[in-house]
């Protein structure tokens, strides 16, 4: 049992100073490296961490922890509250309708969907990730995150997924002031080739985003003139389940 407990010390170890070196657990810990280090591999080896894709040397929450995050959720207030709303938001526009929640500045993690009957439509497997900047979901979250939370992505770099992705500093600041103004956020094609969204912030009583919720659709059904329409749609959504998750 002590093994485990020293497991799941240095798991929450990582995901609270992640990306994270051996040497730097080692001194948090104050245990051998070859300890640290072997803890890290079988951790790794089952999915809970992996190593970070920009330095290897640096370690990271794997995809499993993210994965279990949406059936821990699946119980919670914000999920119970959003299922009839997006449920009302798939009939009214005919398209799939996602649930995202922020997993800190890391990403964006599924954990709900609704589908539509079209032969041909967007999915996402719960559980799926997703960059903050490059996403419609990810920006609805960081248009409301404080200035300093914006900043340090920014300062970590701006990955470019397509010819589209806001990945200028300036760029992105620019659309997070639209966002913040309009109310919504749209993806055409910045992520996923052919994948385009209008998402808009679950927002808590301080204005904090909890999710967002995301009308997602193939680029052949993308239509600019119904943006607006669309805009509201999600926007007004999103403002239900806030509603009903403080018991409006």
């Amino acid at each position: 049992m002590k093994s485990v407990t020293r497991s799941l010390r240095i798991l929450e170890a990582v995901a609270q100073h992640q990306p994270v070196t051996v040497g730097e657990l080692t001194k948090l810990f104050g245990l051998p490296k070859s300890t640290v280090q072997r803890t890290l591999v079988t951790l790794a080896e089952a999915g809970w961490l992996r190593a970070n894709r920009r330095d290897t040397t640096r370690w990271e929450i794997g995809a499993r922890v993210l994965a279990v995050r949406p059936a821990a959720l699946q119980g919670s207030s914000l999920f119970a509250a959003a299922r009839e709303p997006m449920i009302r938001l798939r009939d009214a526009v005919n398209e799939t309708i996602h649930l995202s929640v922020p997993d800190a500045l890391q990403c964006m993690v599924v954990v709900d969907r609704v589908d539509c009957d079209h032969p041909v439509r967007t999915f996402h497997t719960i559980g799926d990730t997703s960059p903050l900047h490059a996403t419609a979901a990810g920006r609805a979250v960081l248009a409301h995150l404080p200035k300093q939370d914006v900043e340090e992505l920014i300062a970590r770099g701006l990955e470019r997924f397509s010819d589209t992705t806001p990945a200028e500093p300036d760029a992105l600041r620019a659309e997070l002031d639209r966002i913040r103004i309009e109310g919504y956020s749209v993806n055409q094609n910045q992520y996923r080739p052919g994948v385009c969204a209008v998402a808009a912030p679950v927002l808590d009583e301080e204005g904090t985003p909890l999710a967002t919720v995301a009308i997602s659709m193939p680029d052949s059904r993308y239509d600019t003139e119904r943006l607006p329409e669309w805009g509201r749609l999600a926007a007004d959504t999103a403002a239900e389940i806030t509603g009903r998750r403080m018991g409006a």
